[in-house]
């Protein structure tokens, strides 16, 4: 098992300019990270024409190769679902971009979205998933065979409230079919599609290329303020797909998931890949890592 973070868990200090994405591969390695997986957020990869921004791509992986640390992978938020089939084409073409970018980084692994968050109309029903089906599935073969011609490996993720879900995600990469399409397996996304975290992991966890490690606290929605000065929304929960519970990211081990349990399904799986931090709580970003970090290696090794 490689241990590192994903680039999104110090992204509070991007927005805030205190960091930027080379800052962020510097407190990597220096806090015992094995490998950085990257997110584009507040960096520009791409300028405004669309072009490939070369000299920063170039800097980011100048920077990884001068301290000794391995850029795993490079996620990319995504939605092929669009009104129109030139939408569709100008969405796939923007993800293949970002493919080149991976093979300029030296990354072999990319994770796209096939629909970033709630569907576009937010009808996240199974009926609409069925006639949505296709149209993902033709799409991830055409991402994962480009992606193949350029050495790289894709994967989904259980991300938001639509492509979500253990068996949604299983049933894409089973009916896409391709030998370099896996699973990065968020272990606490599948909340929010109102799932037993350790019973999805468990159904999961032979499909996964890459591992996101996270933490979150679950609260009945109806025992939250949720209106007015006091809402809640004010400080980073959000709902559930069926609403009835919030949830809050929190440091790792700290919250109301069962990390113990689901590292353990992992490690006794015997999956030995990436796993990447991804902090999303309200703690000051870099104290909050590195806490989760410690907790990991600590749980990790006592599994």
């Amino acid at each position: 098992m490689k241990l590192g973070i994903s680039s999104y868990s110090l992204n509070a200090h991007q927005k805030d300019g205190t960091m930027n994405i080379l800052d962020i591969v510097d407190w990597a390695k220096e806090h015992g990270c094995e490998h950085l997986e990257l997110v584009p957020f507040d960096t520009p990869f791409l300028l405004e024409d669309g072009s490939i921004n070369t000299p920063l791509v170039q800097s980011i992986k100048d920077r990884a190769d001068s301290v000794g640390l391995e850029l795993s992978s490079f996620s990319l938020n995504a939605c092929v679902l669009k009104d129109t089939e030139q939408e569709v084409r100008d969405e796939i073409e923007r993800i293949k971009k970002y493919m080149q970018i991976c093979t300029m980084l030296g990354i072999k692994k990319m994770r796209h979205d096939t629909c970033t968050g709630q569907h576009p109309q937010q009808i996240n029903t199974p009926q609409q998933f069925e006639k949505d089906f296709p149209h993902l599935v033709a799409a991830i073969q055409e991402l994962a065979d480009y992606a193949a011609s350029i050495g790289l490996n894709t994967t989904l993720e259980n991300h938001g409230r639509y492509v979500n879900g253990a068996d949604r995600i299983i049933r894409l990469i089973e009916a896409a079919n391709r030998p370099n399409l896996g699973m990065t397996m968020d272990v606490g996304n599948f909340r929010c599609v109102d799932e037993i975290n350790d019973v999805s992991v468990a159904k999961c966890v032979s499909y996964a290329d890459c591992i996101h490690l996270k933490d979150f606290y679950i609260r009945p929605a109806d025992r939250m303020v949720t209106e007015g000065e006091a809402s809640c929304f004010g400080g980073r929960w959000f709902p559930t797909c069926s609403g009835k519970t919030l949830l809050r990211g929190s440091i790792l081990g700290q919250g109301d998931l069962d990390i113990w349990n689901i590292l353990s399904i992992v490690k006794h799986a015997g999956y030995d890949q990436h796993i990447s931090i991804e902090f999303e709580g309200m703690e000051e970003c870099c104290a909050a890592t590195d806490m989760c970090l410690k907790t990991a290696r600590y749980i990790w090794d006592h599994v």
